[in-house]
């Protein structure tokens, strides 16, 4: 579980400013760039892992299978797909569906303020997560994750809960060219 790496400051529109190291990054709430990985089964269930409790916030949250950070020059797939790899223990073809922009306070005095390029994927493959990176994982019915959620949301990432406030999860499974309408939603 690296923290100490650098990530890639962008500007509104999503073009390279420069870079800075990750944990001043989230203490300062600079704006970054950022990937999700959604990532469906044949059944149409979702894939949530529970990140590990030691990370560098949100510790011990349910959230999306993958998130995290292009290193300087990395291409932003390649990012995603390497990042999957090293969290959840599988590879899958990741297909983009656009960028979603948002800033919110976390915990350990940290702020996420970045675009996010999301990627989904359909996987039916054995998952075998870092246990360093998630301390578990389950498929869940979408139906099902959104009514836990509105019971008890403090068991959730805050950007995951902010993508399941703009629906869209279930834009992911169904739409493929959602750039500008999920870089609205969640402005």
């Amino acid at each position: 579980m690296q923290t100490n790496d650098n990530v890639i400051l962008v500007d509104d529109s999503d073009r390279e400013i420069g870079t800075g190291e990750k944990l001043e990054v989230h203490r300062q709430g600079l704006l970054h760039r950022a990937f999700s990985v959604i990532v469906w089964d044949r059944a149409g269930r979702l894939l949530l892992q529970k990140r590990h409790p030691s990370k560098y916030h949100s510790g011990g949250l349910w959230t999306n299978a993958c998130c995290g950070h292009p290193r300087p020059g990395e291409d932003i797939a390649v990012a995603a797909r390497r990042r999957l790899r090293e969290e959840m223990g599988f590879l899958c073809h990741l297909e983009a569906l656009g960028t979603i922009y948002y800033r919110a306070d976390l915990d350990q005095g940290m702020i996420e303020h970045e675009i996010v390029h999301v990627f989904r994927c359909l996987y039916d493959g054995t998952v075998a997560p870092d246990p360093q990176e998630a301390e578990d994982h389950q498929w869940a019915r979408l139906q099902d994750v959104q009514a836990d959620v509105s019971t008890t949301p403090q068991r959730y990432s805050v950007w995951f809960r902010k993508y399941l406030k703009a629906q869209c999860p279930s834009r992911w499974h169904c739409q493929t060219n959602l750039s500008g309408v999920l870089r609205r939603a969640l402005a």
